[in-house]
């Protein structure tokens, strides 16, 4: 049995111990229940381990936030992990702590922040939004605070992003802003209504945020000159709302969308259309 001393509690679930020279964040279910300081616990009741100097942050989190609101972000974590059979960085336990203390305060108070990224968030992170949709419930069963589905789709991008190879939340948020001004591009010019629930417009979202990734990585998603013409001709009034969207694109967002992405992108606009 390996013990280790207490320096520091923060609250009943979360310690600062030292081991040898190096002081870490301890966090556990009841690992700091009863205990003073310089008292020795097993190392076994212990979770998650994080260098202090690395995680002072959390440190300050941890003092400062209801300790409910750090059990709820452990466990929205851990099912994550369990549905997506994979590690998320450790960084989402500062990340997520952090906004859903800060969420379930303002909910208190009857804020209500809208995520104006939900339909996208709902199509793009399938995944990621079901595990948002049962924290959600969780939240609901355990503290019973009912938190709207924009909740879930803030849940949603913090999980994707803490994936092994989910990237930056701003650099997901800006992309996902750009697929949702390119679908605000297709309504307008066509001046149409989009079914969110439609399989039409998730294959849409899908499409745009692939031809936005293969653009930024210079990809070309080749199509056959003969079959770009005749897309180009049969399909004069889509193909003209995919050139609107490649335009804004470019004045908004500094994007360039080969030509040969836009015969693809024609396609997808024709289905909306004649739906």
């Amino acid at each position: 049995m390996f013990l280790v001393k207490i320096t520091k509690i923060l609250n009943n679930n979360a310690v600062i111990v030292k081991d040898g020279e190096e002081e870490n964040i301890a966090i556990g279910a009841g690992v700091g229940f009863g205990k003073r300081k310089n008292d020795m616990i097993n190392q076994g009741k212990i979770e998650k381990l994080f260098v202090l100097k690395e995680n002072e942050k959390l440190q300050q989190l941890l003092l400062r936030i209801p300790e409910e609101h750090l059990a709820l972000s452990e466990e929205i974590i851990s099912y994550a992990e369990k549905q997506l059979e994979t590690n998320l960085n450790d960084h989402i336990l500062l990340a997520l702590t952090d906004h859903l203390s800060f969420a379930l305060e303002r909910e208190k108070q009857g804020i209500h922040i809208k995520n104006k990224l939900l339909p996208e968030i709902k199509v793009l992170y399938k995944e990621e939004f079901e595990i948002g949709l049962w924290a959600i419930q969780h939240i609901k069963d355990r503290i019973g605070i009912e938190m709207p589905l924009d909740e879930a789709a803030f849940i949603a991008l913090h999980i994707h992003t803490m994936k092994i190879k989910g990237g930056d939340l701003h650099k997901t948020v800006r992309q996902t802003a750009v697929v949702r001004d390119m679908v605000e591009t297709i309504k307008d010019y066509l001046g149409i209504r989009i079914k969110v629930d439609d399989i039409a417009y998730e294959r849409l979202i899908t499409h745009l945020r692939f031809a936005l990734s293969r653009a930024k990585n210079e990809e070309l998603h080749v199509m056959d000159e003969e079959m770009f013409m005749m897309i180009k001709q049969k399909f004069a009034v889509s193909y003209q709302c995919a050139l609107k969207v490649a335009e804004t694109l470019t004045e908004k967002h500094g994007v360039e969308i080969p030509e040969e992405e836009l015969g693809y992108i024609t396609l997808h606009i024709e289905r909306l259309r004649k739906q």
